[in-house]
């Protein structure tokens, strides 16, 4: 996430899903990233409990397992953007200010 932080973005960084839950300031997210392989609780299934909490903050899951099955399940499940491991860091930067672009309601004339 050190990419995200030089490029200018607040990360909150942490090291399971549970830990993310108990903190209370789940709700102010913009953009989530999840690795789709946390312990215990899935990056599916924590963006499925942000969902249910009222959390509309767009997602990019990634992985290192690329099979068409896994991009599907995670498109089934309502995130917006899979990148596959290893991916370029630009990707990564690239790929969340879309998704913050769009969830502004900015497009590339602004």
């Amino acid at each position: 996430m050190r990419v995200l932080r030089i490029s200018g973005l607040e990360v909150r960084a942490y090291g399971s899903a549970e830990a993310l839950l108990s903190e209370r300031a789940q709700h102010s997210v913009d953009c989530l990233v999840v690795d789709l392989n946390l312990p215990a609780l899935s990056g599916l299934d924590l963006v499925d409990v942000l969902r249910q909490c009222g959390v509309t903050a767009p997602a990019v899951a990634i992985s290192a397992r690329d099979e068409p099955q896994v991009r599907e399940e995670v498109l089934r499940r309502g995130v917006e953007r899979f990148l596959a491991k290893p991916f370029l860091g630009s990707t990564l930067v690239g790929t969340v200010n879309e998704l913050l672009g769009s969830r502004h309601g900015s497009t590339d004339d602004e």
